[in-house]
């Protein structure tokens, strides 16, 4: 029963991971399960990861490229038909903030709005960076499990093979035989172990490593947003405050 379920791990019944499988003791075959479930789950949450991080990257490309091409980053509307797009998810921040520093009560556009003062400008600033930080958060969902099978997998092949080493020492020590044919079946199991424990370790490292280094690099992305956003509304308070005629105070 236990063959059925991992024969596309473990081979056939001809194969030599199938006789060290079966050679092992139910400690060993037991961290075999456990291996290729860690397997199975961290192939699982690194191609959800690396996908959901590819629409993410894109989705955030796509509306800073269009904020600057803008004037005023409020001209853009919140755009619920881009799912969970971190930038998106930033802009609606901003634009509820916006909304209710300016007291609107039904967001719409704000091209005829006032210009922000620079106290309101730093309450801008803060809401966006705090809705960063909560978008870092979700992408980096997850990945604590990846991080997790690195540290443990190779441990957990270790202590496989140690103890499969240690059965086959005493098998053959009781069996009072020194020889390959005692020691082999023993040492085969122990070893199985430590090849799934790298076999789990490799990619899941390679996987880890790609998936920060993708939210590192939106991370930057986002934090620029912020910052060129910043920059647009107080070149948007300058320019409004050098038209307003000396003497003349500006209507708020």
């Amino acid at each position: 029963m236990l063959f059925n379920l991992f024969q596309p791990v473990i081979g056939s019944e001809t194969s030599g991971v199938y006789y060290a499988f079966v050679h092992s003791d139910a400690v060993g075959q037991g961290i075999v399960v456990i291996l290729s479930i860690f397997s199975v789950v961290t192939w699982c949450i690194m191609l959800i990861k690396i996908l959901s991080l590819k629409q993410a990257r894109r989705g955030s490309r796509q509306l800073i490229e269009e904020m600057r091409s803008r004037r005023d980053p409020l001209d853009l509307r919140p755009r619920e038909e881009d799912g969970d797009i971190p930038a998106v998810r930033i802009f609606e921040r901003l634009y509820d903030c916006a909304c209710r520093l300016l007291k609107t009560e039904e967001p719409g556009h704000l091209e005829s709005r006032r210009a922000f003062r620079i106290d309101e400008i730093t309450i801008l600033r803060t809401s966006m960076e705090e809705a960063v930080a909560e978008q870092i958060e979700v992408l980096e969902s997850k990945i604590i499990f990846l991080m997790t099978a690195v540290s443990i997998a190779p441990f957990l092949g270790l202590f496989g093979t140690v103890w499969g080493i240690m059965i086959a020492f005493t098998e053959m020590a009781i069996a009072g035989r020194p020889d390959i044919t005692t020691l082999a079946p023993g040492v085969s199991g122990a070893l199985l172990t430590t090849v799934l424990g790298l076999v789990v370790a490799i990619p899941s490292l390679i996987g880890y490593n790609f998936i920060t280094h993708s939210v590192r690099q939106i991370t930057v992305m986002l934090d620029n947003y912020v910052e060129e956003t910043v920059s647009k509304l107080d070149m948007i308070r300058i320019s409004k405050e050098d038209s307003t005629p000396s003497g003349e105070p500006e209507v708020r």
